[in-house]
């Protein structure tokens, strides 16, 4: 394998793809969905599960995992997929989101940011070499440019500001990135909603050169239709030979809408924190188990579903465990819902192959209306 990343485009129906991204730990199927492990684990999953439940690739945190247990422990215990027992391929964000979500513990100029920890009030710093530098210690495959993930409503001067400051840091990420076999960096194309800013980022980070390019600043509050406009108005500027990752993304409608518009990388907590919470993805809709409805219901919770939870557990059960709150219960709930997530990728990559997206899609989005 040569330095950098392989990404192959398989097959395009209208604007949907189907490809194959290949990493220094494995391959993964595209359009895919990364579950988020934000600390070096997706809450209430082993590693066995995630692969039973069809995952390729998980996502980690350089912020949370710069703090605790910190990157030079990571790299000492032999790197992140050793020390979490996940052998297969990792994309770590830059913690862009959080100088977005943690606002009033940090202080942003164009050096980078500096930060009080939310863990213990210490005070880090991140720029965009030691961004690189903490992700090549935990040893990433895929690495995120470090940026600033534009907040909702931003006026025209504000984002165009946000803008610049993403696009300076992204040189200076691409200079600081060491490059290896199947070891790649991302540049994140932002801009608010504003699409002359979009392609003017876009056009910045082509020219910078990444192995991959992510459209950020998105699912912050704003909208569908300003969401899928977004979105279809960068991915239409990106390299057709280059992953596009959607950061943040989704529901199960906003994946069906951005794999439309030519997304091939998706991640979101949205199935692991829905599970814990006791609600479940089904083919009818959200299934809320903590409902006393559910008590003495005997039927699995889809019966459409070949995941081990609706195999081997009826809905009584669940309804039981999540009063109970027992751990079990956010285990069995995280684990279907990963499986309907990963079975969604599935259908649509399938599709994009057949030829018959499009019907598909219609298909989907009157059933999936509801999340």
């Amino acid at each position: 394998m040569t330095d950098g990343l392989e990404f192959n485009v398989l097959a395009v129906d209208c604007e949907a793809r189907a490809g194959r991204l290949v990493t220094a730990h494995g391959g993964i199927d595209t359009p895919c969905f990364m579950p988020v492990g934000t600390s070096a684990t997706v809450k209430a999953m082993t590693p066995e599960m995630l692969v039973k439940a069809g995952a390729q690739m998980v996502l980690g945190n350089t912020y949370h995992l710069m703090l605790r247990p910190g990157a030079e422990t990571v790299k000492q215990m032999g790197g992140l997929h050793r020390l979490m027992n996940w052998p297969h391929p990792i994309l770590t964000d830059s913690g862009g989101y959080q100088i977005h979500s943690l606002a009033r513990l940090r202080k942003l100029n164009e050096n980078g940011v500096t930060f009080k920890s939310h863990i213990d009030g210490s005070l880090h710093q991140l720029t965009p070499e030691s961004c690189m530098e903490t992700q090549s210690l935990l040893g990433t495959d895929i690495a995120m440019a470090l940026d600033e993930c534009t907040g909702y409503p931003a006026d025209v001067e504000v984002a165009e500001e946000s803008m610049n400051l993403t696009t300076k840091w992204a040189l200076r990420c691409r200079e600081a990135f060491v490059s290896s076999p199947g070891r790649g960096v991302f540049g994140i194309v932002q801009g608010g909603m504003y699409a002359h800013l979009r392609q003017e980022s876009a056009a910045a980070l082509k020219k910078i050169g990444f192995d991959g390019y992510a459209v950020g600043g998105l699912s912050v509050g704003e909208s569908r239709s300003e969401r899928v406009e977004m979105t279809q108005v960068t991915s239409s500027l990106l390299p057709m030979e280059k992953p596009r990752y959607l950061m943040g993304v989704g529901k199960p409608l906003d994946i069906i809408d951005a794999v439309e518009c030519g997304i091939d990388m998706f991640d979101c907590v949205l199935p692991t924190r829905s599970g814990r919470n006791g609600q479940a993805f089904t083919q009818w809709g959200v299934v809320n188990l903590r409902n006393a409805r559910h008590k003495t219901d005997q039927q699995p919770l889809d019966s459409h579903c070949p995941c081990p939870t609706c195999t081997g557990y009826c809905r009584a059960y669940l309804h039981h465990l999540v009063k109970a709150r027992e751990i079990l219960g956010a285990m069995l709930l995280t684990w279907h819902n990963l499986y309907y997530y990963q079975d969604l990728m599935k259908r649509l990559r399938n599709a994009v192959i057949g030829g018959t997206f499009a019907a598909v899609a219609d298909e989907l989005r009157a059933r999936f209306s509801w999340v």
